[in-house]
Formats: C-alpha cells, structure tokens, sequence
C-alpha cells in the first residue's frame, strides 16, 4: 500500500440498515484516522455493531458509501478484508480447538506460510498473555481469556485497520490497562483504530477522538482537544470546607449536587481547561488548602451526559 493510500484511514457518509421493519441505522457518517483510536460511543440499541459489521464488509449498507483505506468493502471486499482485524464482541468460533490451533488455522486462511504462521501464533500468544494457555482449548476459557485469545486473532494478518467491539469486556483490571497499552502502540505504528465500549473510563485512557451515535443516527463528532474545550463539571475539595464555600462565593462559583456526590465534595462548573486553571489559582491565592481538584467525569463521559439531558 502507498503512504496516501494508507492516510484516507476510514471514511463512512450516510449509512442505513434495516432488518425488515427495524432500521437499526438511519443516517451514519463515520470518521477515523490513521494513527488515532477512535471511539464509538452510545446507548445499547444505538446501531454501532451494525455500523461495525459494515464497516468490516460483513454486512451491506442499504444505502450510503464507506472508503477503507481507498477500498469500498461492498465491491473490494477481499482487499478490505485483508487490511482488517475484526474483534466481535464474543468469540464465537471453533471452541474445541486450543488457542494455539485456532490462532495457526486463521493464519493459514490469510496465507500466510507454516513457518511464519507458528511464529506469529507464538507472538500473539505472548502479547496477549496466553502463552500458558495456548494448548487449552477455547471452550475452558474464562470471558476475559476468550477476549483476549479473539484480540490476538483479530491481529493475526497484522492489519492496518483494527475494528473492535466491547474490547474489554470480562477484562481484570490489568488485563484492561494492557489492552489500553496495546491498542495506544498500535495507533502510534499508524493504524487506524477503533474501539465501541461501554467503559468510557476507559476510552478516555486510549481515544484520540470519537463518534456518538444514538437512534442509529451519529449525533457528533469530537476530538479530544475539542472535549477539553468544552464546559464540565470539577470537583473541589479542601481541608477546610467553609473556607472553600467562602472562596467560591467570592468567585461567583456556584455549587451543584449531583446525586452521586461525596460528603465534602464541592461541584462547580468550568468553562474549559484554561477557565479551570485560574480557578484553581484564585483558591490558591485566597489561603485555601486544595486537596483535590479535578474533572468530576471523564472527557467522554462529560460529552455523552451532555448529550443525554439535551434530549
């Protein structure tokens, strides 16, 4: 592939699908770029498998256009499908095999040769901490095994384009940090990635930018300088808490209490990263002992709530 082959990333304009009388997507358009992770974000029911099995040339559009890396996946589909990795979000596939057979049989469906296959399953086995693993048979896995053994073969052709639904989830804690290494290396090799989750904590470890869809419909699109930019909620705390009640009345803060405050807890609103620093320093110079100050929900989180109460 030519570098600006390779730079047109994912390019999605329109797309629906219905199933009958369903229409599980309406009106999609879809952005993702090389060397980012993009996140897909929204309420179950939204449309964003579907929109993913389309974008995975596994399920036709009704209408609309999707470019993957200069390829339409409806009439290029063998050259769409050899750029892909595509994680489903159960592994769904021949559970009487080991980790090791599974991994081997993808990589001679790609074509890739014995020798090179072996190394590749070895590798992969490795990365994905299965190497222990490897002769046990997929059905004795637990859910965060299988969603690691089906993150290692959605890389066994080493693609260019990483497409994956609900990454993390039956993951531990550390296996989740790992992903989030993992999937940040990958968009630094120039990748295109995209994750669906429904743990925006986490996205908002890995993302670069995302895509909220809701009613098989993509409501927006936001960069994560333009999330930093928008308005949100900050929790303050301070060994004092009169003295920070006085310090926020002074500066014309007003306090929220949002249901899942703790005691202590002082909510206010910022209007962006720079209005939260001179916030900070006007406590600071007013003699308040700051303990914590600090976005009160992730970037994401911050932008799909603000969605929700604008509905």
């Amino acid at each position: 592939m030519t570098s600006s082959t390779l730079a047109t990333g994912i390019r999605a304009h329109g797309l629906a699908r219905a199933f009958g009388a369903v229409h599980a997507v309406r009106a999609m358009d879809f952005v993702a770029e090389p060397g980012e992770v993009t996140a897909l974000i929204g309420p179950n029911g939204s449309g964003k498998t579907t929109l993913l099995l389309m974008l995975a040339s596994l399920l036709r559009p009704d209408a609309g256009t999707i470019d993957i890396c200069g390829h339409d996946p409806t009439t290029d589909t063998a050259q769409v499908r050899a750029l892909l990795g595509w994680m489903p979000d159960t592994l769904g596939m021949w559970e009487s095999l080991t980790a090791r057979e599974i991994l081997l049989t993808v990589a001679r469906l790609y074509g890739i040769g014995p020798a090179a296959a072996r190394q590749r399953t070895a590798d992969l086995l490795d990365t994905v901490k299965l190497g222990d693993l490897a002769d046990t048979p997929a059905r004795a896995f637990s859910r965060g095994q299988q969603q690691r053994l089906s993150l290692a073969r959605a890389l066994v052709n080493d693609p260019l384009v990483l497409l994956l639904d609900e990454p993390a989830s039956g993951l531990d804690p550390g296996a989740r940090i790992e992903l989030r290494v993992l999937l940040r290396r990958l968009a630094t090799e120039g990748r295109t990635v995209v994750v669906s989750s429904h743990v925006l904590a986490d996205l908002d470890e890995m993302a670069d930018r995302a895509v909220f869809v809701a009613d098989g419909r993509t409501v927006r699109m936001q960069t994560l300088a333009e999330a930093g930019a928008q308005a949100r909620t900050f929790v303050v705390r301070a060994l004092d808490p009169t003295t920070l009640d006085v310090a926020l009345a002074r500066a014309g803060r007003p306090l929220h209490a949002p249901a899942d405050h703790r005691p202590g807890d002082r909510v206010i609103i910022v209007e962006n990263d720079s209005d939260a620093a001179h916030v900070l320093r006007a406590l600071v110079a007013d003699g308040v002992a700051v303990t914590e100050f600090g976005p009160a929900t992730g970037t994401w989180e911050q932008t799909y709530l603000s969605m929700q109460e604008a509905q």
